[in-house]
């Protein structure tokens, strides 16, 4: 297979995935089987990172008094990746893609020489899973930058990019929050801040995104004229 030419990648809640309350709470549930932990703020904000990795060892640091050992936190990870897998596959836990998404995938996958992959703040079990319930990870998979090695979203969309050999020119990152509008920024590359919510695109564009849009039908001319294909 020759090297790609270019590249689309997404975050995955907001541009491919609505991220449903069971999904939220199962990111908590091993806090709970654990530790007995409840009422966890559920604004991703208010962590330091806004990265489940780091998130989770933020938790067990405050809880713990200290920081969380390799152990307590792999505790954590097996426990939420055992109820992602049982919550699925028994229907208690179940995806919402976002209107046009899976489209979008397939019309760039058919493109020679584009590579598609993702960065995103969910641990890569958690990634896999969902975008394999709504079909979309076979189209992804090549390129899967997400949280298991921890920093900020800019931090995993610049390992994704090493990983292509790309120029930031040649790039387009598609996110719907301002942490990704900075991993963009800081990247250098092309940003599209999708999200389906007007007031969500609005926040995006009052702090400095150039390219925002909310239907899939239009993302994939906007690429197109992007990267210039």
């Amino acid at each position: 297979m020759s090297a790609p030419h270019a590249a689309v990648i997404f975050d995955v809640d907001g541009p491919l995935l609505h991220l449903t309350p069971a999904e939220e709470a199962a990111f908590f549930h091993p806090f709970k089987a654990l530790h007995d932990l409840d009422g966890l703020s559920a604004d991703w904000d208010s962590y330091r990172i806004r990265n489940d990795r780091e998130i989770i060892l933020e938790i067990l640091e405050r809880h713990l008094g200290r920081d969380a050992e390799s152990d307590e936190y792999q505790a954590v990870i097996d426990t939420y990746r055992q109820h992602l897998d049982e919550g699925f596959a028994s229907g208690r836990l179940a995806v919402s893609p976002i209107p046009g998404a899976r489209a979008l995938l397939e019309q760039l996958a058919t493109i020679a020489g584009i590579a598609l992959g993702t960065a995103t703040a969910n641990i890569r079990h958690a990634a896999r899973i969902r975008l394999q319930q709504a079909g979309m990870w076979e189209m992804v998979k090549a390129h899967p930058g997400a949280a298991d090695e921890g920093g900020a979203k800019r931090d995993v969309l610049a390992r994704v990019i090493a990983g292509l050999g790309l120029p930031g020119d040649r790039v387009v990152f598609l996110g719907d929050n301002l942490n990704d509008l900075d991993a963009g920024l800081h990247n250098e590359v092309h940003f599209i801040g999708f999200h389906v919510d007007r007031d969500r695109r609005q926040r995006l564009a009052d702090n400095g995104a150039e390219v925002v849009c909310g239907d899939h039908r239009e993302t994939f001319t906007i690429i197109r004229e992007m990267l210039g294909f």
